[in-house]
């Protein structure tokens, strides 16, 4: 499994579009509080913009990453208005992924549903798991159980974690920074075809 480092220097982002994510932000589970700061660059930037110099061949794909990057700064409102409209697997997970934040437990695991198996989920499985290695507890020992990645129940995992300050709670931060980082790096190879 390769590390979220590694994930984000193997993508070969272009660096204006790295700098406004990072590998270190633990994205809470729930809303959370905008980035104010970073609103203006997201809300200027196209989507040629933010891909230079790579071309962009899937628009759909560069729309879904773009909805990641509002979400990553816990625009949840934005980052749903963009992924509603994305009618693929990708859309679909961002849009899962937006309503376990909201958080609307059920309505993530009807778009999870709609996913279906994803490219992500194997590496995320297996990062999960080592993710959940020097944890002790119930959430961290079904992550290490898995043999392949079962996402509605990571969001009740969430669920019962949201909000507690525990070490769940943390886990399952550490596991959706991950899963941000895979899928926002599958949709922009996706985009560029890379």
């Amino acid at each position: 499994m390769a590390t979220l480092q590694e994930i984000f220097e193997n993508t070969n982002y272009p660096p204006h579009l790295a700098a406004l994510f990072d590998t270190e932000t633990l994205m809470p589970l729930g809303p959370g509080k905008p980035a104010k700061q970073k609103e203006p660059t997201l809300e200027s930037a196209s989507v040629a913009a933010l891909f230079a110099p790579h071309q962009v061949v899937d628009q759909v794909a560069a729309r879904a990453c773009i909805s990641g990057l509002w979400l990553f700064h816990n625009f949840i409102d934005r980052s749903h208005l963009i992924c509603q409209s994305i009618d693929t697997r990708e859309g679909s997970y961002w849009h899962a992924m937006v309503h376990r934040r909201e958080p609307d437990f059920w309505n993530s695991k009807y778009w999870f549903n709609r996913v279906g198996q994803h490219a992500i989920y194997n590496e995320l499985c297996q990062g999960a798991a080592e993710l959940a290695a020097d944890t002790s507890s119930e959430a961290a020992a079904l992550l290490r159980r898995q043999r392949s990645w079962e996402a509605a129940a990571f969001v009740d995992l969430c669920e019962s974690s949201y909000h507690t300050g525990s070490a769940d709670e943390q886990l399952c931060q550490r596991v959706q920074r991950l899963e941000w980082h895979l899928l926002f790096a599958h949709c922009f190879r996706m985009a560029i075809a890379s």
